[in-house]
């Protein structure tokens, strides 16, 4: 048999499942459609950074928007009506799969379907909340990619001490209507007398309550403040940072995109990669696995970021030990 025949022989053999899926959906595969709920409002650079992620993670399997896939993105905001109404809009276009971020709208599209595989790219705690019965075995229709453990809390008042060692009290913003916000200041409240920090709570439900709450706490001398993973923190993050500020609190947070926009220091989970990491579950599951039997897998990469302007305007000197272990300083 000649070579030409040969690979010819061996490309028609290949088992269909084995094939480039962009190729078998150009002889006629239906296109799958997916939804998505997001607590953030359209425009938001960083939600949208987020999304291109996921989509970049689909497309190394070969699932590519608008040609064998069809992504169906609802910007819910943090109304929770809206959440609601959008949970149910996107389980009506009867979609394939469901993917969320945040406890609320994983919870509004836990309450419109109990069939429809949902997969979260970022959630706190999806035991504590109920989206899953155990991290090894989701047991549901739901599983995804948890954000953090509480153990972090003790990593944040580690770093608020070492970049600014006068700080003995301590300001933490929290959403208490989420599973995460209590469980965040109580592992930050437990770990506060290991540093000799003084703690105080800071809901985050409303805009006016954290600039009155902020501004009364930063009467006293020595004051720093620690904002925590939630969504509504996200949202107001312009006023958090900018409160901050104006105050001279020296600030830690949940993720990176606070010290980008002036924020002083942030450890946590790299969010976008967790997109990323999501559009690799929606691709089992479009295969047909189920999310019962995914587990739900923790960050593999933290990231520790500094704003060295932020610093100054402080009137901080960023130890050099911290310095060597930043992954990425913004001048």
């Amino acid at each position: 048999m000649k070579r030409r025949e040969f690979l010819v022989y061996v490309g028609c053999a290949v088992a269909p499942q084995f094939r480039p899926i962009a190729a078998r959906a150009q002889q006629g595969e239906r296109v799958r459609r997916i939804g998505m709920l997001l607590q953030a409002a359209k425009g938001d650079a960083e939600s949208e950074l987020r999304v291109k992620a996921f989509l970049r993670g689909l497309e190394q399997y070969g699932w590519i928007d608008g040609r064998n896939l069809q992504l169906e993105i609802r910007w819910a905001g943090s109304n929770s009506d809206d959440i609601r109404r959008h949970a149910a809009e996107l389980v009506a276009l009867a979609p394939d799969v469901l993917v969320a971020a945040g406890s609320a709208p994983v919870g509004a599209l836990q309450q419109s379907t109990r069939t429809v595989p949902i997969v979260f790219a970022t959630v706190g705690d999806p035991v504590g909340a109920g989206f899953v019965e155990s991290l090894a075995r989701p047991g549901g229709n739901i599983t995804g990619f948890a954000i953090f453990e509480y153990a972090i809390g003790a990593k944040w008042l580690e770093l608020l001490k070492e970049i600014s060692p006068q700080t003995a009290r301590v300001a933490v913003l929290r959403d208490p209507a989420v599973a995460t916000g209590p469980g965040q200041f109580g592992a930050i409240q437990t770990a506060a007398p290991i540093f000799r920090m003084e703690i105080s709570p800071v809901n985050v439900r409303d805009p006016s309550e954290i600039g009155q709450a902020l501004t009364a706490f930063a009467q006293s001398p020595n004051g720093g403040l620690i904002v925590t993973g939630t969504p509504l923190a996200q949202i107001n993050r312009d006023l958090i940072i900018s409160l901050a500020a104006r105050h001279k609190l020296p600030a830690v947070y949940f993720e990176r995109f606070f010290v980008t926009d002036g924020g002083l220091i942030s450890y946590g989970a790299d969010f976008v990669d967790q997109y990323r990491r999501a559009g690799g579950y929606v691709h089992r599951i479009l295969n047909g696995d189920k999310p019962a039997d995914l587990p739900v897998q923790a960050p593999t990469k933290y990231e520790l970021v500094i704003n060295l302007k932020t610093a100054k305007a402080l009137g901080l000197t960023v130890p050099p030990a911290l310095l060597a272990r930043a992954d990425k300083l913004i001048e």
